[in-house]
């Protein structure tokens, strides 16, 4: 198979240079939260595939129902010749859905097309062209999905025009005295000088923000998004494709604040690590729109389908959503007591979050709170070093996340935040 340093090499020749690669790791094997490289080092998965991997690298239970199915049917395309795991499991994320009233789902393969497929049965429902999005938000790598994204590096710069009749709002930042009515009020503003609330079809809002940092919306925010779309015959979308299954203590991080959304856009973590996407909401809302708007040649594989009914089961078995919420404790007290050192009182500008959904943001002083990216850059690769494999994230990129499978032991858990603190103290030096 080859040294990480080989195919390293062997990636710059084959691969397009826009694929970013954050360690030159090489998996060849993983199992729960822990991966093997190359190697045959190993490595404790603070990342999780991106969010992916909420009951972990290969759940036996996974692969079993992968396995059935592969023997059973591999594809068919819904549209042509449907089959049961996807009415199945559209069964289920319906009644999982906030909200007491009847709900509809629709499969896709990636996180990107479920915000595309959510924007057009938006518009057309409601007969409206425009959508409010919210700086730091990231949605997917298409070209409605950068156009929502509110991040112009690495992810929209050099690749516009993009589609039109899409506005940024700033999404509340707490470190930074920004909260909900600074929010609302650039609202108001975008409805008196760029665009008219009748011409509104959506509001997109991620729960907790992922890649623009792990900022929590306020649940203020939310109820008050809430009213506005009300008032205005507005659709309001939850992205929950990184925060949801789990990750927050709930299955949708929305539901700690008790709103219900519109439409909820999933996927990651829906399919324990195979390509599955949804759009589920409103029923009326959904059948909007007529037969053959919606679908896609692979969307919702059987193969997929049946590893997100396993996924279920297992969260359901193991209570994940418990031992999301008791591996979130413990990582925050373990954050925040890195935060009170007197090793890191200067860099540690805030630990947040909602669950097991963490992060801690990395300052050059906590006085001006200007963003150390470089620190956090060095700390990740410090991490690896020692056996931890964790992300970045942030409009900067000065934000550690911690996206670690839920079923994770959490001695193994603790061994992980030990090598972060590690790799911070040492990347200081």
């Amino acid at each position: 198979m080859g040294s990480n340093s080989a195919l390293s090499n062997r990636l710059q020749a084959a691969v397009a240079r826009g694929v970013s690669v954050s360690l030159p790791v090489f998996a060849a094997f993983a199992e729960g939260a822990e991966i093997r490289d190359v190697e045959g080092r190993r490595y404790i998965d603070f990342a999780g595939g991106i969010g992916v991997l909420n009951v972990g690298h290969r759940h036996p239970r996974v692969l079993d129902a992968v396995e059935r199915q592969l023997r059973a049917l591999t594809h068919a395309c819904f549209q042509v010749t449907p089959y049961e795991p996807y009415v199945r499991l559209a069964e289920r994320l319906n009644d999982l859905a906030p909200g007491n009233g009847p709900k509809k789902t629709l499969f896709l393969t990636t996180g990107a097309e479920a915000i595309e497929n959510a924007v057009k049965i938006a518009r057309y429902a409601t007969g409206r062209p425009a959508l409010i999005s919210f700086a730091g938000a990231f949605h997917g790598r298409t070209m409605m999905a950068l156009a929502l994204t509110g991040k112009m590096n690495p992810y929209k710069a050099g690749f516009g025009p993009f589609p039109a009749d899409v506005y940024h709002v700033p999404f509340p930042n707490k470190l930074r005295g920004a909260g909900t009515a600074a929010t609302m009020r650039a609202i108001d503003e975008l409805f008196r000088s760029s665009v008219t609330r009748d011409r509104v079809a959506a509001v997109l809002i991620e729960p907790v923000q992922g890649e623009g940092g792990f900022n929590v919306a306020p649940a203020e925010l939310l109820r008050e998004l809430r009213s506005l779309c009300d008032r205005c015959g507005i659709v309001l979308i939850a992205d929950e494709i990184q925060s949801g299954f789990g990750r927050t203590g709930r299955m949708f991080a929305i539901e700690h604040s008790g709103v219900v959304p519109d439409l909820i856009t999933t996927a990651k973590s829906l399919a324990g690590g195979f390509p599955l996407s949804a759009v589920t909401g409103r029923a009326e809302i959904m059948d909007s729109v007529p037969p053959g708007g919606l679908g896609g040649t692979y969307a919702g594989s059987p193969i997929a389908c049946a590893a997100a009914l396993a996924v279920l089961d297992v969260m359901r078995e193991e209570n994940v959503l418990g031992r999301a919420e008791r591996m979130g404790a413990r990582v925050r007290e373990r954050l925040l007591a890195m935060s009170r050192d007197a090793r890191f009182a200067r860099c540690i500008g805030e630990v947040r979050g909602l669950g097991a959904m963490l992060a801690i943001e990395l300052v050059s002083n906590r006085e001006s709170l200007e963003p150390a990216s470089d620190l956090a850059r060095k700390t990740v690769l410090k991490a690896a070093e020692l056996g931890l494999i964790i992300l970045s994230c942030g409009q900067n990129a000065n934000v550690l996340r911690v996206l670690v499978p839920l079923t994770a032991p959490l001695e193994m858990v603790d061994e992980g935040v030990s090598i972060l603190e590690r790799a911070l103290d040492e990347a200081m030096r």
